[in-house]
């Protein structure tokens, strides 16, 4: 037990010694491990005083509940495979394609036009411009689906205002492009409408050249009633055509509306054929037999035309009139539940951290290389560990062995 208990004291006591000499060893590099710590936390001080603040701004849009809606239904009328190709889509979250938009070189354009950031950010490269607001800008959608949308910089007037354009520039976008199924419509009938404009414009050229040509013939007020009929319902064929055409797009063909508008179609052909009893060119000619004779003919064929451009004008006049009633309700509204607001304090750098985080390191640094030289030291003094370290710096030569 004695013996147990005289082992235990002498262990403590080689433990004691053995750090007794380490820090008698370490005090010999008292400088290397006080002045080195302190040298970097000076240098760093400053740097920190020259580093800039930077303030942070954001701000919190509500997900577009119209467009979520709208979305909702086109997949309903699509089918049950409607979820099963927007998973292959990619398309997880409805907001996704609003960050998209925010996140788009048109948006940063714009932005940098606005507030000219190429001499804020002092650089003419319009790649780096570009690169240096995405750099400063995060967005992202949280838990909630709240978009969030913050943008840092050097000027904590700017990033508010940076932050609450990005908005901006994003209601713009939802009203230049057609993302619902009423906007669509209504840049389909847009462009329609201009395609009859033009080709209305042709017709009354064409019946112009032809009275100056030929001179005014009457046509009797039955022959006027028939091409007014036949030229109405021609146009009301060729909207319905269109009205189809558009529809093929979000519907399929077992849609409830797209099948009445078939029947519409069918029904107005048949009314067309009977009207025509079957030749296209009888209802014609029966209207020019009170004429004088082929320019009768020529001008009632050229007044059909221009009845019937005019009649189609007018009809998709209304449809693209409607569309756009449509697309004025179904538009999604951008809502700002916070809106950017001048922060009062920076949001980076944390000077002291980076202060006190260097020190620490430098100071572990100091120790390291204090302990190193110490055993460096000691190992010279035995003459066998002297020959094991000119062995380890020879073999740390590069030339000859």
């Amino acid at each position: 037990m004695q013996t147990s208990a005289t082992t235990l004291q002498q262990s403590d006591n080689v433990i004691g010694h053995a750090i007794i000499d380490k820090l008698i060893a370490l005090s010999e590099y008292k400088k290397l491990i006080i002045g080195f710590p302190a040298v970097i936390a000076i240098v760093t001080v400053g740097i920190c005083l020259t580093m800039k603040d930077i303030y942070k701004a954001s701000t919190k849009i509500l997900p577009p509940q119209q467009a979520q809606s709208s979305a909702a239904a086109l997949l309903s009328q699509l089918g049950g495979a409607a979820s099963a190709v927007a998973g292959v889509a990619g398309i997880k979250n409805p907001n996704d394609l609003f960050i998209g938009m925010l996140k788009s070189r048109r948006v940063a354009d714009n932005l940098i036009a606005r507030y000219e950031l190429p001499k804020v950010y002092e650089n003419d490269s319009m790649e780096k411009v570009r690169k240096r607001l995405a750099d400063n800008t995060l967005i992202s959608t949280g838990k909630d689906g709240v978009i969030l949308v913050e943008v840092l910089d050097h000027d904590k007037k700017l990033a508010p205002r940076l932050a609450n354009s990005y908005v901006e520039e994003l209601q713009k976008l939802t009203q230049a492009f057609a993302l619902t199924e009423s906007s669509q419509r209504r840049v389909f009938f847009e462009r329609q409408l201009a395609l009859s404009k033009d080709n209305l414009a042709a017709a009354e050229l064409a019946l112009n050249r032809s009275l100056e040509a030929n001179g005014v013939i009457s046509v009797d007020s039955d022959s006027r009633a028939i091409v007014e009929m036949v030229s109405r319902l021609r146009a009301q064929i060729a909207a319905k055509e269109i009205e189809l055409n558009s529809m093929r797009a979000f519907v399929t063909k077992d849609n409830h509306e797209y099948k009445r508008t078939q029947e519409q179609l069918s029904s107005l052909r048949d009314e067309l054929n009977k009207l025509q009893n079957g030749n296209p060119a009888r209802a014609l000619e029966t209207a020019a037999g009170s004429t004088k004779g082929q320019e009768g003919l020529k001008n009632i064929k050229i007044l059909r035309e221009v009845k019937y451009h005019q009649m189609l004008f007018e009809l998709l006049s209304k449809q693209y009139e409607a569309a756009r009633l449509d697309e004025a309700k179904d538009a999604p509204m951008i809502q700002v539940l916070d809106s950017a607001i001048e922060p009062e304090r920076k949001f980076k750098p944390g000077r002291v951290v980076i202060v006190l985080t260097s020190t620490m390191m430098a100071f572990f640094v100091a120790l390291g290389l204090a302990l190193f030289l110490a055993a460096k030291k000691k190992a010279l003094r035995d003459p066998e560990l002297a020959a094991k370290w000119t062995q380890f710096k020879r073999n740390l030569r590069f030339g000859k062995v």
